[in-house]
């Protein structure tokens, strides 16, 4: 493999981890403050829908991402209600928000635009468009450094740019802020927060809503960045695939970088080799397509006993009398 061959399929990757990165720090949010979210795929996939029908109809995709974080704001607005104000159950709130996103895009779309489910393509200012960062072009002919800012660095939509930076604040906010010492403290002691007299479903619910912006954004690059429209069960599996890079991570965000690199490699990887050929054996197409997935499972059976969840994640708080 030539030195082109890898940044094409390391330029691959960083595209299609973003909304994994975007997911997974998401998750990040509400399960440090131990709200449980395995609602992140319907999140998501309801943000894709929004910001593709929204960019389509306004002709613009900063309109779109409103749309989108909106609707995926609605989505973790009823996950946040039913698992803190009601104390459901948090996993099973978040399973009716996966199946309710799922049949109600289709609902939706196959009602305003009568696609079976889908929109109409986006183009021009519905989409987002790819930014040449400054001296890319100059800088090309410079023996690898040149190559890889012109053509791994720059040439990305702004989301993508915009969850990288993510990645550094969401651990400012964690670890520097008196917002996210106390977040952190109510995802493992709520009861001496509330003693503090500091409000535990105030700062639940802060959390659930960030990590419903954070889908948003997901799932609008998902549909105007790195798709042209949305498409029926468009995440295909990103969400549960964001849990599994969180778990791994440890619920930690600079790991969450690395862990959703990994999946993005390795779909990269499948895309640009669909029979890999290994001189001895080739690797088929079907194989080398289920590798996130394959990963995902290899992971969640082999970290979910050592990485250790806040200790009142998923536990409904009760204020004592």
């Amino acid at each position: 493999m030539d030195f082109a061959t890898a940044l094409q399929i390391l330029d691959s990757a960083i595209r299609l981890m973003t909304p994994l990165l975007m997911a997974c720090l998401a998750g990040l949010y509400s399960e440090r403050a131990g709200v449980f979210d395995i609602g992140l795929e319907g999140k998501m996939l309801m943000a894709a829908f929004t910001s593709a029908s929204v960019a389509y109809a306004t002709g613009s995709a900063w309109l779109g991402l409103l749309a989108g974080i909106a609707g995926s704001g609605a989505m973790a607005g009823l996950h946040g209600l039913a698992s803190i104000s009601f104390r459901g159950n948090q996993l099973i709130s978040g399973v009716a928000i996966n199946f309710l996103a799922s049949g109600l895009t289709v609902l939706l779309g196959q009602r305003i635009f009568g696609l079976g489910g889908r929109t109409p393509s986006l183009s021009g200012a519905a989409r987002f468009n790819e930014i040449t960062l400054p001296f890319a072009d100059s800088l090309r002919p410079v023996p690898v450094i040149g190559r890889i800012y012109a053509d791994l660095i720059s040439g990305h939509t702004i989301l993508v740019y915009v969850a990288f930076a993510m990645v550094p604040l969401t651990w400012w906010v964690l670890y520097r802020t008196r917002f996210g010492l106390r977040l952190r403290a109510v995802g493992e002691n709520p009861a001496s927060v509330d003693t503090a007299g500091i409000s535990v479903t105030r700062l639940r619910f802060a959390a659930v809503m960030i990590c419903g912006v954070l889908c948003g954004v997901a799932g609008a690059y998902l549909a105007t960045g790195i798709s042209a429209g949305f498409v029926k069960e468009m995440t295909a599996g990103r969400g549960f695939i964001a849990l599994a890079a969180l778990i791994f991570a440890k619920w930690r965000p600079w790991s969450a970088l690395g862990a959703t690199f990994l999946f993005g490699l390795l779909e990269a990887v499948a895309n640009r080799f669909p029979n890999l050929d290994l001189g001895v054996v080739t690797v088929p197409s079907m194989f080398m397509n289920a590798l996130p997935y394959i990963l995902t499972v290899i992971i969640l059976a082999g970290f979910v006993g050592r990485a250790i969840p806040p200790r009142a994640g998923g536990e409904p708080y009760v204020k004592e009398r």
